[in-house]
């Protein structure tokens, strides 16, 4: 079961541990400001969970550097070997997960497509098709997923330990700690 948390209101401590973490790093991209994401919030009819919005208005757009391995993309970019058949994002459609979900059969194909193109924000890429993705609407809002190939993954769980949600991601990353535990 997820950790309940806060995707409302940037928790100050939150918002510090990013700019700690992110700002001063080379290849930080400078924050997109508020205006760009009101902008982008109004045309995708959604609002960011925080930290993640507070840390893309006020401290950095993006790290070239990571987290993950290709670094964290810049807001509404999508990785380089992003795939053409879910060039349609819909981020105002609901994540359609509430957990993990390793797909030992091939799972029917509107589900799989949902998962992909649903109510998550790419973050960026470890490459071989290893996407993260912030959950922006539905029941898992705030929430960080490993998706691939192989299914589905939150982080923060007994699949891949670490303090759920944006900020305990990046902190994780900025730790040099493995995403599957094994460190």
């Amino acid at each position: 079961m997820m950790t309940a948390m806060n995707t409302d209101t940037c928790n100050p401590a939150e918002a510090a541990a990013l700019r700690e973490i992110l700002a001063s790093r080379p290849g930080a991209v400078p924050p997109a400001g508020w205006e760009e994401v009101r902008s982008f919030e109004a045309r995708h009819g959604i609002v960011l969970p925080e930290p993640y919005r507070t840390c893309v208005a006020e401290i950095c757009d993006g790290l070239r550097a990571g987290p993950p391995y290709y670094g964290l993309l810049p807001l509404a970019e999508t990785p380089s070997d992003w795939s053409p058949y879910f060039a349609e994002r819909l981020l105002a459609e609901p994540f359609p997960l509430a957990e993990a979900w390793l797909w030992e059969e091939e799972p029917p194909q509107e589900l799989q497509d949902s998962v992909f193109e649903h109510g998550s924000l790419l973050l960026g890429t470890d490459g071989c098709g290893m996407y993260w993705a912030l959950i922006v609407t539905g029941p898992q809002r705030g929430q960080v997923w490993l998706i691939d190939e192989n299914g589905a993954i939150p982080f923060g769980t007994s699949l891949m330990p670490g303090t759920p949600g944006f900020t305990g991601w990046v902190s994780h990353w900025a730790e040099g700690r493995s995403w599957f535990g094994d460190d």
